[in-house]
């Protein structure tokens, strides 16, 4: 009878591999959470809850003021047009937050056209659902709305 060396044998390797296989998926899980943005873990959440309160006054006080707006957005996505009747003349920016991704998010100062229009330049953000937040610079009111990135236009109400 001959004895082969160990390596020439199938079960050390079969026995190997699992371990093996563990050690690279570890690696590979490493490398992938160094690497992404978790956007969902606020740093400051206890700040953010206490905020909370100021952002629901700003609700109430867009809702005294009876404000409402429309966003309209050109066919590319890099233009939107906002009409908002009751505003003043006030400063406006229009936010656009991503649920999951806070590295999309962006900020759009928009200008004022006419009475009640406004329009920015924006950069188009990717497809999928966004919440957008609509206030005044003073931050004294706020609107709020969801807008599918494929369609044309989005409602904007307080305390949406």
């Amino acid at each position: 009878m001959t004895i082969r060396p160990w390596y020439r044998e199938p079960w050390p390797w079969l026995l190997m591999a699992a371990p093996v296989a563990a050690v690279v998926m570890g690696v590979v899980m490493v490398v992938l959470a160094s690497r992404s943005n978790d956007g969902l873990v606020a740093d400051d959440y206890y700040k953010r809850g206490l905020a909370i309160n100021q952002t629901l006054d700003r609700a109430d006080q867009a809702r005294t003021l009876g404000l409402a707006a429309t966003a309209t957005f050109n066919a590319s996505r890099t233009r939107v047009r906002l009409n908002v009747p009751a505003a003043a003349d006030a400063g406006l920016t229009l936010r656009f937050v991503h649920p999951t991704r806070a590295g999309l998010d962006q900020a759009v100062k928009v200008d004022r056209i006419g009475p009640g229009l406004y329009e920015g330049t924006m950069v188009s953000p990717a497809l999928g659902r966004w919440h957008l937040n609509l206030e005044d610079d003073a931050g004294k009111w706020r609107l709020t709305g969801v807008w599918v990135a494929a369609e044309d236009a989005a409602r904007l109400e307080p305390g949406h």
